[in-house]
């Protein structure tokens, strides 16, 4: 934003802000000169004597068709309905408020449904409810919020009703809000999508890496092996410590995520599981250069009838029973070496069809983070689209 210089009385020079043609200052920041900045209550219709405390034991005794709101969610479906319309929601109580950039704030409902005592109800008025949903959504309110016994944050109505609200004419509220919208649309997709290839992939590995389906061509009885008998199994030597920042080889710790380092201790093909921490949750798979923390077990050197690839989503399926049931209790879950020497495999007799039944779930897997990548894409764009639109830097009407 351009300044401009100004001259005084006394001569001195001063600068004040220069908005861009067309935009004014407010109290809610720089905005087109056209919107408006009202207080909630002005706006807004908070409509709180529409609400519908029940107790849990009450609603499991109104099943039904109707959803039942609380702050967040829907907490169960009700029998009856108390609400019909366009609403927003916005949390009453609850340190949500505090994490506003990742959890959302407010809730957008239409239809027939019902809310507990601790959301606010938002009603359109000069600002519609999807305008208040979308503008407060991932918005910092700290400020208004009031401390409740123990540390606890609340919003409360008068506080609500005196929080400053940019509102653009009514034709701007619905083209921003259709096109969020649009994009909300394609996120719940892409998360569907994920989920039904998600489940579509445990299911083959359940009917894959058991035997229970065999990929065409392949025959023979499956045999059973320690995992001793066909890798080496190992712990690393490194600390923390000896991480780097833009290392030059992948350093596998215990977590799930893989830092950096400037040595290798291993040059070959590999699985990583922790021996502390996340028990039986945590696999990686490499084939190159890298080194391994003390508290993580490296498993190398596969016999030449054993594809590591299998054996890595074997270990990812059904190790985690195993190891918990082979714990070692200490200030954190544990795992020694004669547990990893002893789990027992079941392998295809042959390496090409461990290879082609590690392919089909490996190509899966693609796919799935090929669509995940589109979402996080698509998030970014939605993050960018709403810094630009309900500001009103970037104008669609």
């Amino acid at each position: 934003m351009g300044t401009q210089n100004l001259s005084t009385e006394n001569g001195t020079r001063v600068k004040k802000s220069e908005e861009p043609l067309g935009y004014k200052q407010t109290e809610v920041g720089v905005i087109p000169a056209d919107w408006d900045v009202f207080l909630i209550g002005d706006a807004f219709d908070i409509c709180n004597n529409l609400r519908l405390p029940l107790s849990a034991k009450v609603r499991k005794g109104m099943l039904g068709e109707y959803p039942y709101y609380g702050p967040t969610k829907i907490q169960d479906y009700l029998s009856e309905y108390r609400v019909e319309g366009e609403y927003a929601l916005i949390g009453e109580d609850g340190d949500h408020f505090l994490d506003f950039e990742n959890k959302p704030q407010t809730q957008y409902v239409t239809g027939k449904f019902n809310v507990n005592n601790h959301a606010h109800l938002v009603k359109g008025k000069i600002g519609t409810a999807r305008w208040f949903y979308l503008y407060f959504r991932n918005r910092d309110i700290s400020p208004y919020l009031s401390r409740q016994g123990a540390g606890r944050y609340k919003l409360n109505k008068a506080s609500l009703n005196s929080m400053p609200c940019a509102v653009p004419p009514e034709p701007e509220q619905h083209a921003i809000g259709a096109a969020l919208i649009d994009v909300d649309a394609l996120l719940e997709k892409l998360d569907s999508l994920i989920a039904k290839k998600c489940d579509l992939k445990q299911a083959a590995m359940q009917q894959l890496l058991t035997g229970q389906t065999r990929l065409p061509g392949f025959e023979g009885e499956w045999e059973l092996k320690r995992l001793a008998d066909i890798a080496h199994i190992k712990t690393g030597s490194r600390n923390n410590e000896d991480k780097v920042q833009d290392g030059d080889y992948p350093f596998f710790v215990r977590s799930d995520f893989v830092e950096r380092i400037n040595s290798y201790s291993h040059d070959c093909e590999a699985i990583l599981v922790p021996g502390e921490g996340r028990i039986g949750d945590i696999f990686h798979y490499i084939n190159g250069r890298f080194d391994v923390h003390q508290r993580v077990y490296a498993i190398t050197q596969f016999s030449p009838n054993i594809s590591a690839k299998f054996v890595h989503l074997y270990m990812a399926m059904n190790f985690g029973a195993w190891a918990m049931q082979n714990t070692v209790k200490a200030t954190v879950d544990s795992l020694r070496l004669p547990t990893f020497q002893s789990f027992e495999l079941k392998l295809p007799p042959f390496k090409e069809e461990q290879t082609a039944i590690a392919t089909v779930l490996s190509d899966m897997d693609a796919e799935i983070a090929a669509l995940e990548h589109r979402r996080h894409k698509t998030r970014d764009l939605k993050q960018a689209m709403m810094q630009e639109l309900l500001t009103g830097r970037t104008r669609l009407i």
